[in-house]
């Protein structure tokens, strides 16, 4: 124990002493405080401002309209996500639609992320990385403990279902209700043969950002990739930010989308307008 902490005293006034303090490891409050918005966002917009090391998870609930936008900060983050509906979390992300209705098993702009009921939880907005994963999902505890000695929550190389165990539970949710994940930042191509093949990360500073459909809890576990060539644990940090969206949300599709899409996104408007209604007779 150090001089500045030998007593309760000192430990109170050290502890006081940290309150501005931001590292590289926590969530701004509030995140108006985060001192770089992207270009054309207000700070008092945001409402999501958070740097995930490798190896640690976040989750937020999200609002409808919101952009979310990760960015790989060093070149090697690997995010995790999965999303559930916040006013019914049964409904939840479907990867294995989110490929398959809009035929398209890389993920790009304009690509939605599907629920199991049909409708869009989110849409890639914009996208300067291009190597993610909607295929191979997230690391387990025993092949991570195969491969780094250990992949347990608290050692130095946890896996992705760990991490998002912990974070689901902070939202009334069971080990069983985390899904298949998408994973950004780590991209993996098929090969003729259907052999999945691992094209590592795009370089620091690619970002991927979503538009939010529907009011969303969002869990995010930065951990390697099960396909991560590199023999050691060496996942880097990757910054989160959300803001409130400039624009509405617009109540119909635009003509220029595909028919699946189209479907989607009128089961996803229909399910909001519903439960606006429902909000506006209990007032």
């Amino acid at each position: 124990m150090t001089s500045s902490t030998a007593t309760t005293a000192a430990a109170r006034e050290h502890a006081r002493a940290q309150g501005g303090a931001i590292t590289d490891s926590m969530p701004v409050v509030p995140a108006s405080n985060w001192p770089t918005p992207p270009a054309g966002v207000a700070q008092e917009d945001l409402t999501w401002a958070e740097t995930v090391p490798g190896g640690s998870y976040t989750s937020k609930v999200l609002a409808r309209g919101t952009r979310l936008r990760l960015r790989d900060i060093d070149g090697n983050a690997c995010a995790h996500i999965s999303l559930y509906r916040a006013d019914a979390p049964w409904e939840r992300l479907n990867v294995a639609d989110t490929v398959k209705v809009p035929w398209q098993a890389y993920l790009r702009v304009g690509h939605p992320l599907l629920s199991d009921q049909g409708r869009v939880l989110a849409t890639v907005f914009g996208d300067t990385s291009g190597h993610h994963d909607a295929l191979c999902g997230t690391t387990s505890v025993a092949a991570n403990t195969a491969k780094y000695g250990d992949g347990t929550i608290y050692s130095d190389a946890p896996a992705g279902r760990a991490l998002l165990t912990v974070a689901a539970s902070k939202h009334g949710l069971a080990p069983r209700d985390i899904p298949q994940t998408l994973s950004f930042f780590h991209g993996v191509r098929v090969e003729a043969d259907g052999a999945l093949v691992s094209t590592g990360n795009a370089g620091a500073g690619k970002a991927v950002e979503l538009l939010v459909h529907l009011p969303l809890i969002v869990l995010i576990a930065n951990t390697a990739h099960p396909l991560d060539p590199a023999p050691s644990f060496d996942t880097t940090a990757v910054e989160v930010l959300a803001w409130r969206g400039a624009q509405p949300m617009p109540s119909t599709p635009s003509d220029d989308v595909d028919p699946e899409y189209r479907r989607a996104y009128l089961n996803t408007e229909d399910a909001w307008a519903a439960r606006s209604a429902m909000e506006e007779g209990t007032k």
